[in-house]
Formats: C-alpha cells, sequence, structure tokens
C-alpha cells in the first residue's frame, strides 16, 4: 500500500492513460491542487471520494478502506519521527 493517497491517485491516473489535468477536470479540481495532492503537499478532500470511484470504476468502501489505511500509516509515520525527535 502506497504511504501517500496522492501516489495511490497518481499511480491510478497514469495506469488509465490520463492527464493530470483530464483527472483533474473530471474531479472538478484544478489541475495544480490535484498536483499538490499526488506530490503530498495537500490532502485529498474525502469529500470527492465518490467521484475518484467512479472516475475509476472503484468499490467506494474498497477506497474508504485505502483511504483510511494510508491516513493510519501516516500517523504512525509522524509518531516514529515525533519520538526519534
Amino acid at each position: 500500500m502506497k504511504v501517500m493517497f496522492g501516489e495511490y491517485i497518481r499511480e491510478l491516473r497514469t495506469n488509465n492513460h490520463l492527464t493530470l489535468t483530464q483527472l483533474a477536470a473530471r474531479l472538478e479540481l484544478d489541475s495544480a491542487n490535484l498536483s499538490k495532492i499526488e506530490n503530498g503537499k495537500r490532502d485529498f478532500d474525502e469529500r470527492r471520494l465518490e467521484k475518484l470511484a467512479d472516475v475509476f470504476n472503484l468499490d467506494i468502501e474498497k477506497l474508504k478502506g485505502n483511504i483510511l489505511e494510508i491516513n493510519l500509516q501516516k500517523k504512525c509515520l509522524n509518531t516514529i519521527v515525533c519520538l526519534r525527535l
């Protein structure tokens, strides 16, 4: 599983031969924001999960599970980093 949800989105996009601009339009985002999401500089708005699921024909419950798992991994990594400081 990807550590960042943005990496997962980029993988979905590239595997489906969509440009950043094409996917951004389908998600009703501008391409700059989608780029930030894919690069981990901005979080994906979970309210857009249904649109993402529709674009890639994904099961919404599985997608929600993926984002929860990724968010948990992120929290664990942050905790480990903080403990080492």
